[in-house]
């Protein structure tokens, strides 16, 4: 039994390093600290540009998370292509991501275009540590238009309690548990009605 477990875990570990892969340091854009998972040690989450092959401009998140037993990182999840923003050194100023520790134990990452176009745009994902895994808390997403002031919104969704405001007023919404590895934009569109 015990050879059992051992050769599942092995599998399982080769797999997740392997969907992960490796980060080049020289694409890391940000980066926060703080006790994700309320051990009393500092964790470690990362927010890693795409390799310079990729098509788009979708930024991954790493969250490292202090071994119990030798005060060392370990890779907790790397949920690659969540986030929109630009990481290159010409890039332009509004349209740059963010990671910062917030309260006792959560992420928020922010990411926004208050530089091109007509559309502009800022959200913030909250991400905490529920059951061992990190699932997205809330959702802040805030739209304008800079021709039309009348086609602004704004929506406030906090996911662990289905509280939703949307445009300053009270909606319902159902609760939901999403790791962030199934997270994507439309999924917080559809829940504000976007």
């Amino acid at each position: 039994m015990f050879k059992f477990a051992l050769t599942t875990a092995l599998a399982l570990s080769a797999a997740f390093t392997a969907q992960a892969g490796q980060i080049d340091p020289s694409r890391i854009v940000d980066a926060a600290t703080g006790d994700w998972d309320g051990d009393g040690k500092p964790d470690l989450a990362l927010l890693v540009a795409p390799e310079e092959s990729a098509t788009d401009d979708q930024i991954g998140i790493y969250i490292y998370l202090r071994d119990s037993d030798h005060e060392l990182l370990r890779l907790s999840v790397g949920a690659l292509n969540k986030i929109w923003g630009s990481t290159a050194p010409d890039g332009l100023f509004g349209q740059e991501p963010s990671i910062k520790a917030v309260g006792k134990s959560s992420i928020a990452i922010h990411s926004q275009n208050s530089a091109i176009g007509r559309d502009r745009w800022d959200q913030t994902l909250t991400l905490a540590y529920r059951n061992k895994q990190f699932v997205v808390a809330g959702y802040t997403y805030n739209h304008y238009d800079t021709l039309d002031p009348d086609a602004g919104g704004s929506c406030d969704y906090n996911a662990l309690t289905g509280k939703l405001q949307k445009d300053g007023k009270d909606a319902k919404a159902e609760a939901r548990v999403i790791p962030i590895t199934d997270w994507n934009d439309e999924t917080g569109q559809s829940i504000c009605g976007q």
